[in-house]
């Protein structure tokens, strides 16, 4: 017999796969360069030359088996150090090898964060707007994901619903900043708030409150941009990264767990996600890329074109008469919709070959998000016709 609720899920498909489904389908039929698709956060820019180059010289160079055979539990030894003292350099910490785990992406990051510091029944906490694959990243492990209402003047943290649901079956709190999908950077201010809350909160109720931080958009942050390493105001934290978007690599993923040196348990959390892993058989990512994304470890793809279309995109909608907060990061902007029905006002601009995703499934009902990874060509004729859907459908002068 099949299982029944991994049957039921098929149910609930990603909005963002099904848009995005249908975008390819009608570019088959009008031609991509048509479609204005602003769904799938794909990076649209290539990953570079260097890591090319690296892994290249390692077909070349490296003994097989040691480019091709498993990896350590826990992941490449070597890689595991560099990792470490990259973070060190570059943010101030105190990281050894033992903190670091390499994992498959963002998502198997997550996978063994979550398992690694709850209990079936614990409370998770994250904000909206969220990204919703959240629900079964958390719920599948048996713990219970609730979600924090958004504060939609800046989406920074709602203080106040934050703390009310801030209780003592809370284990952890998950936080991804820059955010997906409105592309808010938590400030100093945010974070230093949230610390000292939580640790309040740990003192009251005797035991751990972790900090899960998501942070595959680290290093898409835009100019002037308030931007903190979220670790170093928590103790009790830990990391979870991804290489997809800054060396624009989604499909080879990789990435690690960074559990701060100052958690509790520090120094055994990353060999439990080793023995997570038997569990889960998410382990031992690519020991070819493991060893590639090491060579060129401080580099990032030239991210410089986000923000390029970021700037061109807020400040037609903001024209047209959107309201939307400025993204301080990422390659996401976050609107309101003209109507109080974002399915529907997506549905409307499918008419004009506008692909946008309605955000009642991130926690924000009567939102948005646009993925514009996408070249600034397209972006900039995808203006007039948002102008055009606006004036016809909405009415809209300006």
């Amino acid at each position: 017999m099949i299982n029944e609720h991994f049957k039921a899920m098929l149910n609930g498909k990603s909005i963002i796969r099904e848009l995005s489904e249908y975008a390819t389908a009608r570019g088959q039929e009008i031609g991509y360069e048509n479609v204005f698709d602003f769904s799938l956060g794909n990076p649209s820019v290539p990953t570079t030359q260097d890591y090319t180059d690296a892994v290249i010289k390692l077909h070349q160079e490296e003994n097989p088996m040691a480019l091709h055979g498993y990896s350590p539990s826990l992941g490449n030894t070597e890689v595991r150090g560099i990792v470490a003292d990259s973070l060190n350099r570059r943010f101030g910490m105190n990281y050894e090898t033992k903190h670091i785990f390499m994992t498959s992406g963002a998502a198997g990051a997550l996978a063994h964060a979550i398992r690694c510091v709850t209990k079936p029944g614990d409370e998770v906490l994250t904000f909206a707007p969220y990204f919703p694959e959240y629900n079964p990243y958390v719920n599948e492990t048996g713990a219970v994901l609730k979600v924090v209402p958004a504060n939609t003047t800046n989406f920074q943290v709602n203080f106040e619903k934050f703390e009310e649901m801030l209780t003592d079956k809370v284990a952890a709190v998950l936080i991804n900043t820059p955010n997906n999908p409105s592309g808010a950077v938590y400030s100093t201010e945010t974070i230093e708030k949230m610390a000292d809350l939580m640790r309040r909160k740990q003192e009251e109720y005797g035991h751990d409150i972790f900090l899960i931080s998501d942070e595959p958009y680290r290093e898409i942050i835009f100019e002037g941009v308030d931007a903190p390493y979220v670790t170093k105001y928590y103790d009790n934290s830990i990391s979870c990264y991804s290489f997809s978007k800054s060396l624009s690599l989604p499909g080879e993923r990789i990435g690690y767990v960074a559990v701060n040196p100052k958690a509790t348990d520090a120094d055994i959390i990353a060999v439990m996600c080793g023995q997570i892993s038997r569990g889960i058989g998410h382990n031992c990512p690519s020991s070819t890329v493991q060893q590639a994304v090491a060579k060129v470890i401080d580099e990032t793809s030239d991210l410089s074109v986000y923000e390029t279309n970021m700037n061109l995109l807020y400040d037609a909608l903001t024209r047209i008469g959107f309201e939307v907060v400025k993204p301080g990061g990422t390659f996401y902007i976050f609107p309101k919709a003209l109507e109080a029905d974002a399915n529907a006002f997506s549905m409307k601009a499918k008419e004009y070959d506008l692909i946008l995703v309605p955000a009642d499934n991130f926690g924000c009902p009567g939102y948005f998000r646009m993925a514009y990874c996408i070249d600034t060509e397209k972006v900039e004729r995808a203006i007039p016709v948002l102008e055009k859907f606006a004036r016809e459908v909405y009415g809209k002068k300006f």
